[in-house]
């Protein structure tokens, strides 16, 4: 045909021929696509046939009928301990524990059971098939915590090293090299034997853990700390005043911590700033002393009233205690002020060894209870220097209730009438003679004015605020420390109260009491009054008593001896005449 020739509907015989290709593409393109929406809806989100995961076939089923397929045919396997061995001991597992799980709609979705319009997706579904490993889920807390269950019966933890301070020793924790199993190829084993048809024994094998802290570091902390820390005290220099603090009190406040594979010094701030202030006080200085420490007497340091920066002390003290001895000082801002009386001074008192102790014995009364004990309690631990007075009333106080006192018996115009402070001459008798027996010199002392006979004739005192006191001088070369002791009194029992005198002794005292002579008769006295109380009466008399002196060891003095002469006027008797009067 000419090439121009026309069809009979008038086009062009190419043209037309066109337009049919072009319409045979068309519907093409619509079969196929109509060919891949259906498939698509076929396929939905099953399984590509003929697939299996772990063993297990699931394939042409949806995704949910898929898992739960999967889930019962794993069900024997899931729930079945592993049997493993550690270093040849046969060990069952439990997966649950160890934290393994299978994800079934994970291992579905791996296996191709979804729903896709990929292509090679829907191919896989018409045509294929694999097999796959179910997808195993792993708790990382749950399975830490078997693998230290593990480890700790089946391994050997290891031990880091240590260095610890007790007191001025020190003491040292030996590395250890502990046996562990692997977390990750422990993991491993486990897994791949977790869902086997017929499982080996796995055998898990441990291997060597090193501490943290080996030998190296433990010796390192000893040479360059720990050993240097106990070999001196330390002086803290606060302003030209010098403070030791020593290693047996202050180590407490030291440790060695384990910090990134080191021993590592540390303070505690509180700890050691409590240790200073045993040595100093904020504000005020404290004078030394003497006191009775575990029955003996010992010097109790002076502390110089210091106040300074903590963090400024805290800042330096650990470089200073690694120091060697000589430069073991930290100099301190701070502003001091120094005792009045100092250790060293406190030292040279030589209080030393108990040269008297007297006791004495009281009935009960409660009276006498509160009254003697609380005088005793006051008393107690008073340090008289050489040359010093000793006062009973400025010691003891105005006998009143806000001072502790009650009110008790005592003599006025020779009967028994009530006041405040009624006993304490129990007191001052037994500090009269705990003094006659030291050798201290007698300043002033009262007798009774009539006898009482649970006190040593002739060797008695009495007070009374403001008017009768109990002195004493220490007119040795040392100090004397004063110690009192006091028991209660009960219905069943005498009360006792004891004074013992601490010094270094320098006289042996001895005493010698005259026969009772200038005897007196006592009178009868009837009185009318409510706060009469009766009294059986008995007589006076006089008495002698003579204290003898003999010098010991560096003493090289000699004495007169010392007569004491003492009138008992007598006790009257006492006839209540008032109704209201007490009848005893």
């Amino acid at each position: 045909m000419p090439k121009n020739q026309q069809r009979p509907d008038g086009q062009p015989r190419d043209k037309a021929g066109a337009s049919v290709v072009v319409w045979l593409l068309l519907g093409l393109v619509v079969l196929f696509g109509g060919l891949y929406v259906a498939a698509h809806y076929v396929a939905g989100d099953k399984v590509p046939r003929n697939t299996t995961v772990s063993g297990v076939r699931i394939g042409g089923h949806p995704q949910g009928e898929a898992a739960q397929r999967l889930q019962a045919g794993l069900a024997d396997r899931v729930n079945r301990p592993i049997a493993t061995t550690i270093e040849g001991e046969q060990v069952a597992i439990d997966p649950a524990r160890a934290g393994l799980a299978v994800d079934y709609d994970a291992s579905v979705a791996e296996a191709g059971g979804e729903r896709s319009w990929d292509p090679v997706r829907l191919w896989n579904y018409f045509t294929g098939g694999d097999d796959f490993e179910a997808e195993v889920e792993v708790d990382e807390t749950a399975y830490d915590a078997q693998l230290a269950e593990l480890d700790q019966q089946h391994g050997a933890t290891p031990r880091d090293g240590a260095v610890a301070f007790d007191g001025i020793d020190i003491r040292t924790t030996k590395a250890r090299t502990g046996k562990a199993l692997d977390p990750s190829e422990t993991l491993a084993a486990l897994q791949q034997a977790y869902l086997e048809d017929s499982p080996e024994v796995v055998a898990l094998e441990r291997s060597e853990v090193a501490p943290d802290i080996d030998a190296g570091d433990v010796q390192e902390a000893l040479d360059g700390f720990a050993s240097p820390a106990v070999a001196a005290p330390v002086t803290l220099v606060f302003e030209g005043s010098e403070v030791k603090v020593f290693p047996e009190d202050y180590t407490a406040a030291l440790s060695l911590v384990a910090t990134d594979g080191e021993l590592v010094p540390t303070l505690d701030a509180k700890a050691l700033t409590a240790v200073v202030d045993t040595r100093v006080t904020s504000g005020a200085p404290v004078d030394a002393t003497v006191a009775l420490v575990d029955g003996r007497p010992q010097v109790v340091p002076a502390r110089p009233g210091v106040t300074f920066d903590p963090a400024e002390l805290e800042a330096g003290f650990l470089d200073a205690v690694a120091r060697p001895q000589g430069e073991r000082r930290i100099d301190l801002t701070a502003t001091v002020a120094k005792p009045d009386f100092t250790t060293k001074e406190a030292r040279a008192l030589k209080v030393r060894e108990e040269v008297s102790s007297f006791t004495t014995y009281f009935p009960y009364a409660e009276y006498r209870n509160i009254n003697i004990g609380r005088a005793a309690e006051i008393i107690d631990g008073t340090l008289l220097k050489p040359g010093e007075t000793f006062s009973m009333n400025d010691i003891v106080g105005e006998r009143t209730e806000a001072n502790g006192f009650t009110e008790g018996f005592v003599i006025n115009d020779g009967i028994l009438v009530e006041d405040l402070g009624g006993g304490v001459s129990q007191m001052a008798t037994t500090l009269f003679n705990a003094m006659f027996f030291a050798g201290l010199e007698d300043v002033e002392h009262k007798p009774h004015s009539f006898y009482i006979d649970r006190y040593p004739v002739g060797r008695e005192a009495t007070v009374a605020w403001g008017a009768i006191d109990l002195r004493f001088t220490n007119d040795t070369p040392y100090g004397v420390l004063v110690d009192t002791s006091f028991t209660d009194s009960t219905p069943s029992s005498s009360g006792a109260v004891t004074v013992t005198m601490y010094s270094t002794k320098h006289w042996d005292i001895t005493t010698t009491t005259s026969g009772r002579y200038n005897l007196t008769q006592p009178e009868v006295r009837r009185l009318d009054t409510p706060d009469c109380y009766p009294n059986e009466g008995y007589g006076g008399f006089d008495v002698d008593v003579v204290r003898y002196f003999r010098p010991v060891g560096a003493n090289t003095e000699t004495r007169d001896d010392e007569v004491f002469r003492t009138t008992y006027t007598p006790s009257d008797t006492v006839i209540c005449t008032n109704p209201d009067a007490a009848d005893e």
